[in-house]
Order: structure tokens, then C-alpha cells, then sequence
């Protein structure tokens, strides 16, 4: 028996594995599977060019755990090793630096492991003791058995082993007793081994017999030898691409909408198939689901440094031995290949979904809702991708019907540009709480488009500076007339003062928790009495808040304007009813208001042309004085107005009905009012 020191520039090497990559110590067994693999792929290549001439026999990969004796085992009939092979890849292990070089990427377990060909070391993130007995395919090579405890001390003795091959056995120690559960195992051997391109045997399959579970004679293989993405699209029908997702993602029922088949040879080497799933309206639960591999080994499902972020939204799988099985992310974010690789992929998807729009529009169109989100999140977060969807990204309007940007535009530019040249794209968020404006908006000839998604925010924000001379303008953020301003003007029948006199009325009535401007429109008489708008402007600030989790504007209350129409005959007969009622008292009130204001006036003239600190101390009291005298009196003047509010139940009726159709009428205000109405229809 040899015993010697593994090559190493310091001694302890073991802690520093143990220590630092303790936390992902799960990849130990694809390691370990991963080398048997590439061991067994070797002789199949030496045998199939006659390097190796003897029988290759049974080629399988057996994983197998003794939990008396605390051990995992790995046998594989590949190449196996020489004692030669041994001292030069098992015991020599360039290691210079190693203590520095793990403090500074102890947080990336990959980079380590990667960096210094570690992956055979990872068996000891997991074991005391690890033994190999291995025998060369090379004719008249002795077997051998090298040992080590976890030191740098091994031993090396030749054995007698009669089949090629290598088996490893992992003495578990007492913190990673987990591994020796038969449930993680196969937990770990599905996660990274399931497709990898030799046969792996865990254990026999079960069956149920006397209503026992019992053991078979048949090996329970726990991979796909020959994935999907592995084969020619030629030979795959769309039942296949399913099957393969649903083996992907056996908890998903629906089938994905659509696939893409990878296959580049030039300048990089990538498989694969991305599908396009049934995208549900919050974004970061749909993300990490494609599966990157290197020569179908299991990588990572955290994909967001090798594909754009809005094609995490994918599912699927990435196969490149472009990209190492140990990788850090600081190579993935600099390495030239994986930004090649980012590139191709979204031009790919992009040229896909362009295809499916030209060959099948209305089958397109059908899975607009699920495509939608991701499509928007791709324009917003990849300038590249929205020169390439611009011309199949859709618009919806209120009636369900889609256009495309060009279509859109050319049917509503007739219509819907106002007097300064300017388009105007109209939405709405929700058709049932603006239906009404929606029908306002169609009785005028103009189209709606709708805009309720989870993006339409920043999705409206990133259009607008697109489409030449054009806004986006939400239907019940103004009156229908003032959506889009043409030259024609409604004149007013009500006056100047009977607008003043009825603002407090309407004021009366409305709740001191709400901010409400009370404005005058001069509508169409067939339009409705009282309207609730809110300005397009600080609906988006707000949204945008909310959106990206700020508060600046967020934490400033609703604005919202209660819009009276001049002229409509119900405001025309308030406006005469509460000149009627009241004019003796008012006419007192402007008595009292006409030498005040006159005085103010001539004061305000003798002083017009002098600065504030010019003008006489008596003249600014006696303008203070004037103008608490006309506050006093335009105080009163409001309360007698607001009692007659306070008593008007038309006016009361009037906004409950424009705070309905905004839906923000409820519990005891909307009780009242459904009482107030059968008061009414008596």
C-alpha cells in the first residue's frame, strides 16, 4: 500500500471546502453522477472508433445508499482510472492561494468549485471519508483502491476488480445524514440528473402486491436518455413538445401556447425549447422556470443573467456547453458568449412570435391575453425587442376587437385629432365602473381602447414619446367634449352668477373626507347633469407611485372634479329655483357686497403701480379690513346657499348618481340614496 500527501499549498483545504460551500452541498451528487456519466460516455466513444475492443456491457450509472452502514455509492463501467490516472487528477490539485481566493468568493459556491476543477472534492462537503476503486479500460491494468479521510493524507493499493469501471463510495458524516434518505436522494438525482444521456439506476422500481409496497426485479431508471430538445424538430409533432413540458412541469394542467425549438451550431452551441405558458397577471410568480443545463447536466433554474428579464417569463430549457456546469455570476454577466446566447434567444422568441402573427392572425389574436404581459414587459424592459414586436403587438378596444399600432392609427386619426394636430388615444381601465364614459365617448364616434393590465402604466407612459404627436388620455379623466378639444365651443344658459350661486349648493353636498372641485362645463344638453373626472396627469403620477412603491405621490389624497353641465335642463332649473327661493336674501347680500368692493377697487387702482413696500401702512390695513368684510359676507352669502342645498334632494340624487357610475358610491351613502330614490319616484 502507498500513502502520501495530496499535492496541495496548504493543508487545510478540506475545512475550506466544507466550510464554504456547506451551504449548496447538494451538488456533491452531480458531481459525482456527472463524472460517471462522462466516464461511460468515453468508453462509448473509444469503442465505437475500436479503441476498445472488449464488450461494453451493461453501461448504466448506479446510485445506490447502504443507511447502515452510512454510505452512498456510485458505480459506473466507463474508462475508469490507472494508478497513474489517480496521482495525476485525484492528488494533485492546483490550489496556490486557496485561502484568499475563498474569502473573497465565499458567497459563490460555483466560482470555487469551477475554478479549481473541485467536483470530485465536493464529495467531501459531505463525507468524513470517500473511498474509489477503479480499473483502466487499458489492457493489463491493475484495479485500485484510494482512500482519504478528509486530510491531506491518502492511501493508494492496487485491488482485484473485474469489470472496467469506477465506483465511489461517500462515508456520510453525522451533519449529512439527510443524504442518506432515500426520498433526497431521488429529490437530488431528478433535480440535476434527470436528463442527463446515460442510463441511471436508483435502486428497483416498486410495485404495490397484497397491498404492500415491494420491490421489482426492473432497475428504476430515474433519467431521460434522449430529452426532446436532444432531437430534430422534424421529428417532433406538438403532442411531443407537450409531453416534454408537462414532464418539465408536472403540476401545470394547461398546455403551453406555443413552443420554440433552439438549435445554433455557429458561434456558440445552444439547444433547447422555450415555451410560451398561460401567463397569469402577476409577473414575479411566473419567473425562474426555464431550466438551463450544460450537455443536458442540470445548471440552475435562476436564468436571469443569460436571458433577458422579461424571458425568465418563459419556461422551458437552455442547453449549452458554452456555459460551464460551475459558473459564477460575475462570468455570466462579462462572458461574450452568454451575452451572444442573450441576444439570439430574445430574436428568436421575437421572430417566432412574428411568424405565428403572419401565419395564423386570428389564432394569434385568440392567445393575445396570455402573450399580452409578456410581450409588454418586453418592450419595456428591451428596446432591441420592441423594434422587432412593434409590428405584431396589439391593441384592444372596449368591443374586444385588436389592431395593430399602424391599424389603430390609421382608424381613429380622422376622428380623434384635436385642434392642435395631436392624436388622441382613449382607454379605459375598467368597462364596467366607466362604461358610461365609454358610451359618451362612442355616441361622439370615437373608439376606447382598453388598457387593464398589470403594464398598461408604464406600458401607456413608453408609447406616448413612440407615436408622433400623440397622448394617451383615459375616458373619464375629463367631460367627452374636452377629451379631444375641437374648435367648436357650447355656449353656457346659465350666467356667470348663477354658476357662482350654485357652486356652494353642490358643495353642501358633498363629503368632507373627498377633495372634490366643483367645475362648470358647457356640455350638451343631452349629456349627463353632473359628471366625476379626475385629472389624466395625477391619475398617472399616482398609479406610478403605486407601481414602482413609491410614496411622494401615492400618500397625496384623490382628486377628483364634480363636473356640472350648464346645460342641462336639471342644473338650469336649480339654477332658477335657487334664484327664486333665495334672491331677496342674496340681492341683500349683493347690496351690502357692491360699495365694499368699489372701495377695494380704488384702493387696488391708487396703489397699482408701487411696489409692496411703497404703499402707505393705512392702505394695506384698510385693504385687509375690506377684504374681511367681503369674506364675511361671501360666508354668509354660501351658507344660505348651502341650507338650500343641504335640502335639495335633486342635488343630493344628482352627484350620488355621477358617484355611482365612478363606483364610489357604497354601505350607508348608498342605502340612503336607493331610499332617497323610491322618496323620489312617489
Amino acid at each position: 500500500m502507498q500513502k502520501g500527501k495530496i499535492g496541495v499549498t496548504t493543508e487545510n483545504i478540506f475545512p475550506v471546502i466544507k466550510k464554504f460551500l456547506y451551504s449548496n452541498n447538494d451538488i456533491f451528487l452531480r458531481e459525482m453522477v456527472s463524472n460517471a456519466v462522462d466516464a461511460t460516455q468515453k468508453l462509448k466513444v473509444l469503442a465505437s472508433v475500436g479503441d476498445y475492443k472488449s464488450e461494453l456491457g451493461d453501461t448504466t450509472v448506479r446510485v445506490s445508499v447502504d443507511k447502515k452502514n452510512k454510505t452512498i455509492t456510485i458505480s459506473d463501467h466507463g474508462i475508469g482510472m490507472t494508478k497513474e490516472e489517480i496521482d495525476k487528477y485525484i492528488n494533485q490539485i492546483a490550489f496556490s492561494s486557496a485561502e484568499e481566493f475563498v474569502e473573497k468568493y465565499k458567497n459563490d459556491v460555483n466560482a470555487i468549485i469551477g475554478h479549481f476543477g473541485l467536483g470530485f472534492y465536493s464529495a467531501f462537503m459531505v463525507s468524513n471519508r470517500v473511498e474509489i476503486k477503479t480499473k483502466s479500460y487499458i489492457n493489463d491494468s491493475k484495479a485500485v483502491h484510494w482512500e482519504c479521510d478528509g486530510s491531506p493524507d491518502f492511501s493508494i493499493e492496487e485491488i482485484e476488480k473485474d469489470i472496467v469501471g469506477t465506483d465511489i463510495i461517500l462515508h456520510v458524516d453525522d451533519e449529512s445524514q439527510e443524504f442518506l434518505e432515500e426520498n433526497r436522494i431521488n429529490e437530488l438525482l431528478n433535480k440535476y440528473c434527470k436528463f442527463l444521456p446515460v442510463e441511471i439506476s436508483f435502486g428497483k422500481k416498486k410495485d404495490y402486491k397484497d397491498g404492500k409496497e415491494v420491490e421489482t426485479d426492473e432497475d428504476n431508471i430515474i433519467n431521460d436518455t434522449k430529452p426532446a430538445w436532444t432531437k430534430n424538430p422534424a421529428d417532433l409533432k406538438e403532442e411531443d413538445y407537450n409531453k416534454f413540458y408537462h414532464q418539465l412541469y408536472p403540476s401545470i394542467v394547461e398546455d403551453p401556447l406555443f413552443n420554440i425549438h433552439l438549435n445554433v451550431d455557429y458561434p456558440f452551441h445552444l439547444t433547447g425549447i422555450l415555451y410560451f405558458p398561460h401567463i397569469k397577471e402577476n409577473i414575479e410568480i411566473q419567473k425562474n422556470k426555464i431550466q438551463l443545463y450544460s450537455n443536458q447536466v442540470f445548471v440552475t433554474d435562476s436564468v436571469e443573467d443569460i436571458v433577458p428579464d422579461f424571458l425568465t417569463l418563459l419556461h422551458g430549457v437552455i442547453d449549452s456547453p458554452d456555459i460551464p456546469l460551475n459558473v459564477s455570476r460575475s462570468f455570466l454577466q462579462n462572458d461574450s458568449n452568454v451575452k451572444k446566447i442573450s441576444s439570439h434567444i430574445s430574436k428568436k422568441v421575437a421572430d417566432r412570435l412574428n411568424e405565428i402573427f403572419k401565419k395564423d392572425r386570428s389564432e394569434f389574436e385568440k392567445k393575445w391575453s396570455d402573450l399580452r404581459l409578456f410581450i409588454e414587459y418586453g418592450i419595456l424592459s428591451n428596446e432591441k425587442f420592441y423594434e422587432r414586436a412593434k409590428d405584431f403587438t396589439l391593441l384592444t378596444n372596449t368591443d374586444s376587437k385588436c389592431f395593430t399600432f399602424d391599424e389603430y392609427k390609421n382608424i381613429i386619426k380622422e376622428n380623434q385629432t384635436d385642434k392642435d394636430g395631436n392624436l388622441v388615444y382613449l382607454y379605459a381601465t375598467n368597462v364596467d365602473e366607466q362604461f358610461s364614459f365609454i358610451e359618451n365617448a362612442k355616441t361622439k364616434g370615437y373608439d376606447v381602447l382598453l388598457m387593464n393590465g398589470q403594464l398598461d402604466v408604464h406600458f401607456i407612459n413608453f408609447l406616448e414619446p413612440k407615436f408622433e404627436k400623440s397622448h394617451f388620455v383615459r375616458v373619464d379623466s375629463d367631460v367627452v367634449d374636452k377629451l379631444i378639444p375641437k374648435e367648436i365651443v357650447n355656449e353656457s344658459k346659465l350666467t356667470v352668477e348663477q354658476q357662482n350661486r350654485i357652486r356652494p349648493v353642490f358643495k353642501s353636498r358633498l363629503k368632507k373626507s373627498e377633495v372634490f372641485s366643483v367645475v362648470f362645463e358647457n356640455m350638451d344638453e343631452n349629456e349627463a347633469p353632473v359628471l366625476i373626472t379626475q385629472s389624466e396627469f395625477m391619475r398617472r403620477m399616482k398609479d406610478m407611485s403605486a407601481l414602482n412603491q413609491m410614496n411622494f405621490y401615492g400618500n397625496l389624497p384623490d382628486n377628483y372634479n364634480l363636473v356640472i353641465n350648464t346645460n342641462h335642463p336639471l342644473i338650469v332649473k336649480i339654477a332658477q329655483d335657487v334664484d327664486k327661493k333665495n334672491d331677496a336674501k342674496l340681492i341683500k347680500f349683493d347690496d351690502e357686497l357692491t360699495p365694499i368692493t368699489e372701495e377695494k377697487s380704488a384702493l387696488e387702482e391708487k396703489n397699482k403701480d408701487k411696489k409692496e413696500e411703497e404703499i402707505e401702512q393705512l392702505d394695506k390695513d384698510k385693504t385687509k379690513e375690506i377684504q374681511t368684510k367681503i369674506d364675511e359676507i361671501n360666508k354668509n352669502k354660501d351658507l344660505v346657499l348651502s341650507g338650500y342645498g343641504l335640502k335639495n334632494k335633486i342635488v343630493k340624487q344628482l352627484i350620488d348618481l355621477a358617484l355611482i357610475s365612478n363606483n364610489m358610491l357604497k354601505g350607508e351613502e348608498l342605502n340612503l340614496f336607493v331610499k332617497r330614490s323610491i322618496d323620489l319616484i312617489k
